[in-house]
């Protein structure tokens, strides 16, 4: 129900399971286990998967900590978009890439879920788009020690309040992983 026009196509996003990204981050290993699942899963259905990278003084690009985390590998044919800020659509192809590829529906999954995963989330439904967000295949690292809540508690909040999320000519929500169904994307 994309407000974008001639969008009819979905596409997994993968935003920044770089190492230094979710180097700690909670439940590494098993969010990248559902993230490699999900995009065997999309690739033998045909559903694009796109690949969203940052970069920043912390992590330049070709750094070690820059790279994708080992367990998830980019096949050759999928787009690789850099980016600088937490919206991956800020600056960045994302927008042009979606729309050489049809793409209306965006499911994502990645990190960080309160600073990159969030921006994008509500940069892509401002933009028209129909989100739905992976809600067990993203994550973050703890920082209640400087006063956010602890990680489990920001993950389930975004997850229930994009469960919740509505707008006029578009859609909103969140599935788990398992429950991802890619036939007829």
């Amino acid at each position: 129900m994309t407000t974008l026009t001639d969008r009819p196509h979905t596409a997994l996003l993968i935003i920044d399971m770089q190492n230094d990204a979710v180097g700690g981050a909670y439940e590494r290993d098993a969010v990248v286990a559902r993230i490699a699942d999900l995009a065997d899963r999309a690739r033998a259905h045909r559903t694009p998967v796109i690949w969203v990278q940052h970069s920043d003084e912390g992590m330049p690009v070709g750094s070690e900590e820059w790279q994708i985390v080992s367990g998830l590998k980019p096949a050759a044919d999928e787009p690789l978009v850099g980016k600088n800020y937490g919206d991956a659509f800020e600056a960045t192809t994302l927008e042009s890439v979606l729309a050489d590829l049809a793409v209306g529906h965006l499911l994502v999954t990645g990190a960080q879920t309160d600073v990159c995963i969030r921006s994008t989330l509500h940069g892509a439904f401002t933009r028209g788009y129909d989100v739905t967000l992976v809600s067990d295949a993203h994550t973050a690292d703890d920082n209640s020690a400087s006063g956010a809540p602890p990680v489990e508690q920001v993950i389930a909040h975004t997850n229930r309040y994009w469960t919740y999320q509505k707008a006029p000519g578009r859609t909103a929500g969140t599935v788990e992983a398992k429950d991802v169904d890619f036939r007829g994307r």
